[in-house]
């Protein structure tokens, strides 16, 4: 199983090499202001996909610190619980 996650690793590198290798004609973005960027396409392409990257995580910060405070104010809820004596002498089932 092992081999065949390396194998398949080195499939999806050797089709990315192959990409970028064919992708190598000079492209030019225009930006605003009348200022521009000449690069590479495979550069440009893998500008944009780490920009997207980027801000995929960013935008998922917020919901994993929430989550993260949450369990923390959990966990300390349960150690509480654990630690408080278990008083059962006016439990509702031994009446």
């Amino acid at each position: 199983m092992r081999a065949l996650l390396w194998a398949t690793r080195f499939g999806i590198f050797l089709f990315l090499l192959g990409f970028a290798l064919k992708n190598t004609d000079p492209v030019r973005i225009n930006f605003f202001f009348a200022t521009q960027w000449q690069a590479p396409m495979i550069i440009v392409v893998l500008a944009f996909f780490v920009a997207g990257a980027v801000l995929g995580i960013l935008s998922l910060l917020g919901v994993v610190y929430r989550m993260r405070r949450e369990l923390g104010s959990l966990r300390r809820a349960a150690a509480l619980v654990a630690a408080a004596p278990a008083d059962l002498s006016n439990s509702p089932a031994q009446k």
